[in-house]
């Protein structure tokens, strides 16, 4: 590495840094430079360019206590955003995310998508991209899939078989001339619940159901994906050895059991609002079929709770609107089953985020990397 290039790579660190501090919270260069441990003439250097090219904006100086007045710096309210655009077996959905972690919009669309073709999902997730970007820079799109992700493509989804071997990533970039990066839609949960806040700790399971169950696992605060990408697929726990026959060609798989298709064909329901007021007026179907499925899943994540020992499991989804009444059967299982349960019971808790965290994460896979990565608001 020449001179040129070290010192290069020691002002990306640097400005990542700033970047980090100024997601946490917007500051002063003086108060920056105690936070970050640069110098304020290596502040100014730094953050010259990014007021100059409307990523930062500096505010008013304001005076707090003595000393000389400050002028804070944050995020420009109108500077660079990213997408996150979520595809699943009965709907699609979008958000707009700012690089202070702000929601700018958002939409959510009920689709059954299992027998469309790749090319009409495409369209129609292009089209909800296009309806919530606003006039203001793209720092990229990040797509949201239930199923297992490899080098930009779905490479196996029991229940959106006409989506796999197809490059997605792409595919959808070609129809928006962005930049787009495919995920896997649980993991994607979870780090909604990272990334720009810590939500949960830094060591938990996020689980939520549509047709599938997809469980995020975040182990140190980062997203443990496995060798190959597999990990955290819940929904296909064995629980029931020759139990029925699931989409994935096993048997007894948790989502057989708990997914949300299930539970709504058990109660006796179409949609998950009307599922919410049944189980609020007691109606006895609704209250049993959400409690056999608290009761399956927590069998399923007492075995991720055996393998993993985090403290935390966030109920995301339609797990999140269903956490009153689908907890206790949920947290029985697992007092039962997990061997650390008799002395520290896991924390059982309902995600914040609702029915957007995939979206939100989504388009925090693009953020992050424009944080971590600033050479691309800067290049």
């Amino acid at each position: 590495m020449t001179t040129v290039d070290h010192l290069r790579q020691v002002r990306l660190g640097n400005l990542r840094t700033v970047l980090l501090a100024l997601v946490d919270r917007p500051g002063s260069r003086a108060d920056l430079a105690t936070r970050t441990g640069l110098t304020k003439a290596t502040l100014s250097n730094l953050t010259e360019p990014l007021l100059a090219n409307g990523i930062l904006i500096e505010d008013a100086a304001t005076l707090a206590g003595m000393g000389r007045p400050s002028k804070p710096l944050r995020f420009h309210p109108d500077g660079p955003v990213a997408v996150g655009a979520e595809i699943n077996v009965s709907h699609l959905a979008v958000e707009t995310l700012g690089l202070d972690g702000e929601t700018l919009r958002r939409h959510l669309v009920p689709t059954d998508i299992r027998t469309r073709s790749a090319d009409d999902v495409l369209d129609q997730v292009a089209d909800l991209v296009r309806s919530v970007t606003p006039s203001r820079p793209l720092l990229g799109v990040g797509l949201a899939v239930p199923g297992v992700v490899q080098e930009g493509m779905l490479v196996r989804a029991p229940n959106l078989p006409s989506l796999v071997g197809v490059p997605l990533a792409r595919d959808l970039g070609r129809r928006l001339g962005l930049d787009v990066v495919l995920d896997n839609e649980a993991n994607l949960a979870a780090l909604a619940h990272l990334w720009p806040r810590h939500l949960a700790g830094e060591d938990f399971v996020h689980v939520s159901a549509d047709v599938g169950i997809g469980a995020g696992v975040v182990l140190g605060g980062e997203v443990y994906r496995g060798a190959s990408g597999f990990a955290g697929e819940l929904g296909h726990v064995v629980i029931e050895r020759n139990g029925v026959r699931c989409t994935c060609g096993s048997r007894g798989c948790v989502e057989r059991y708990a997914g949300l298709d299930v539970i709504l064909k058990e109660a006796g329901r179409r949609h998950l609002d009307s599922l919410a007021r049944a189980l609020d007026a007691g109606d006895p179907k609704a209250l049993s079929a959400v409690a056999a499925a608290g009761e399956a899943l927590g069998v399923g994540l007492a075995t991720l709770m055996n393998l993993f020992d985090v403290p935390t499991v966030v109920l995301g989804g339609s797990y999140a609107v269903l956490h009153e009444h689908l907890s206790a059967a949920v947290q029985s299982e697992m007092d039962t089953r997990v061997l650390a349960g008799g002395e520290r019971h896991t924390r059982l808790v309902a995600s914040p985020l609702g029915e957007f965290a995939v979206v939100r994460g989504a388009a925090g896979l693009i953020t992050r990397r424009a944080v971590q990565q600033p050479e691309r608001l800067v290049a």
